[in-house]
């Protein structure tokens, strides 16, 4: 007797994995900055910028660099993460670089440090070393699934982080905030670090705890109002936004952090109470801070009547001058390189270099930076819904909602919407810190949209799948 077997198993559909997507993609978003490198070369010098090749050569190499590691060690991950960072990184440079050739600013830095140094080079070594980070995130977070056990280790660390630019001796005092610290020369500014260390913390305790968190006692006009003890998690993250405030003079950190832990409660429970609590409680915190603090009053200030402190206050000055760099932009703007946004001193190091968007590139401009954020936050969103487990989506959409509240807080408080926050314009900004922590901000994201977008297992075949047929010899 002969016995034939047929096993047939199902494996798993091999989905599109879009990479060369990604490197089209890329490839525009490498030659729009050299366009635009050129024209403003092109508009202040009439000629093109000497060190054009190299500047493109740069950023292709390293845009190459990071699409080759997503290829290789993440590919499912999203398409379009990597481009538009890069994108907005490389239009970044050519508006530091475009400051940089202002002779107002560069008279301003002779007479303030004695003498003047180039931001822009800096801005491209700042980026290879974010590159090298964003890779150095792919190779090593294998799973990002690994960081839930560091969930309360995050938390001391992001308090270490937090705490450092109070530190006598280390902290420094720029602008009348105490955000940053200096370290062998270099300025750094922790707090951009521990956005993403304490979104770690806030996703895995909001994971354990979000049964009860959920739990409500008793209804009040159409709201489920939480327990008296579940209030201890907002009112300790409520707290410690009001200790930023008060001993770093920092409005933007504390409205990061205290919002995003808003999101990511909102997203975890879905009770629309705790927004409502924590817009409450955010309003408050504001009114009984500004009565007190000077800086934040000068701010609000400045926010209320920015010409009418114009001759004696700086931040009304500085207000007052992005106003009108907005309004002078109109629709289509001046003109890369033709505007007057220079007037704002240090624009390129601080929220500012926004307004010279707004003058140069006009409202179209400004809508096509803000749309490029925009979908940022939205891939964001998108990977955190496309998340197996409940620790990635709320990782992710911490990540974005922090993400979507630093664009916020620095575009309305250079539009005059709300007071200023002296906070980096995320890619845009001159500064190491920023650029770093953004770059290893997308690089987690883009490990989470890998992990959920990547196919399950084949299941190993089932007795149920083998069809076994038995031939009788005639």
């Amino acid at each position: 007797m002969s016995v034939v077997t047929n096993t047939t198993t199902i494996g798993a559909i091999e989905l599109p994995s879009r990479r060369n997507t990604e490197l089209m993609l890329l490839v525009f978003a490498v030659v729009i900055p050299i366009f635009a490198y050129a024209n403003v070369g092109l508009a202040i010098h009439g000629e093109l910028p000497p060190g054009m090749l190299a500047y493109g050569g740069g950023l292709a190499v390293l845009a190459g660099l990071a699409h080759f590691v997503v290829r290789r060690y993440a590919k499912y991950a999203d398409p379009l993460l990597l481009p538009i960072a890069t994108l907005l990184n490389g239009l970044g440079c050519v508006l530091i670089w475009r400051l940089d050739q202002s002779e107002r600013l560069q008279n301003l830095a002779k007479l303030s440090f004695g003498a003047f140094s180039e931001s822009a080079p800096r801005q491209m070594m700042y980026t290879a070393v974010a590159i090298a980070l964003f890779v150095a995130v792919l190779l090593l977070l294998k799973d990002h699934r690994t960081l839930q056990r560091f969930t309360y280790i995050s938390m001391a660390a992001a308090l270490v982080l937090l705490i450092l630019p109070v530190i006598p001796g280390l902290g420094a005092d720029v602008f009348g905030a105490k955000i940053w610290i200096s370290v062998a020369g270099f300025s750094i500014q922790p707090g951009e670090f521990a956005k993403i260390v304490i979104a770690v913390f806030f996703a895995g305790y909001l994971m354990v705890k979000r049964d009860a968190l959920a739990l409500a006692s008793r209804r009040f006009m159409g709201l489920y109002l939480p327990r008296g003890r579940d209030l201890g998690p907002i009112l300790m993250i409520w707290a410690m936004s009001l200790l930023i405030l008060v001993f770093e003079n920092d409005l933007g950190t504390s409205l990061l952090f205290f919002g995003m832990f808003v999101i990511m409660l909102y997203v975890a429970t879905e009770r629309t109470s705790w927004i409502v609590i924590g817009l409450l409680m955010s309003v408050g915190g504001a009114i009984v801070v500004g009565t007190f603090a000077s800086h934040v009053q000068a701010r609000v200030n400045a926010w209320l009547d920015p010409f009418g402190c114009y001759r004696t206050s700086g931040a009304c000055e500085q207000v007052g001058q992005s106003i009108m760099s907005f309004g002078s932009g109109g629709v289509l703007g001046t003109g890369w390189g033709q505007g007057n946004s220079d007037l704002i001193g240090f624009a390129a190091n601080s929220d500012f270099i926004f307004s010279t968007v707004g003058e140069e590139l006009g409202l179209s401009g400004v809508m096509a930076f803000l749309l490029l954020y925009g979908l940022i936050i939205e891939r964001g969103v998108r990977t955190a819904l496309a998340a197996r487990d409940p620790f990635g989506k709320l990782f992710a959409i911490g990540l974005s909602g922090a993400f979507s509240l630093q664009i916020f807080v620095v575009a309305g408080g250079v539009m005059g919407l709300i007071p200023l926050t002296g906070m980096t314009m995320p890619f845009l900004a001159s500064g190491g810190s920023s650029v770093l922590a953004n770059w290893a901000l997308i690089g987690i994201l883009i490990r989470i949209s890998d992990t959920a977008r990547r196919p399950a297992p084949a299941p190993a075949p089932s007795p149920d799948s083998e069809m076994t047929q038995v031939v009788r010899p005639s």
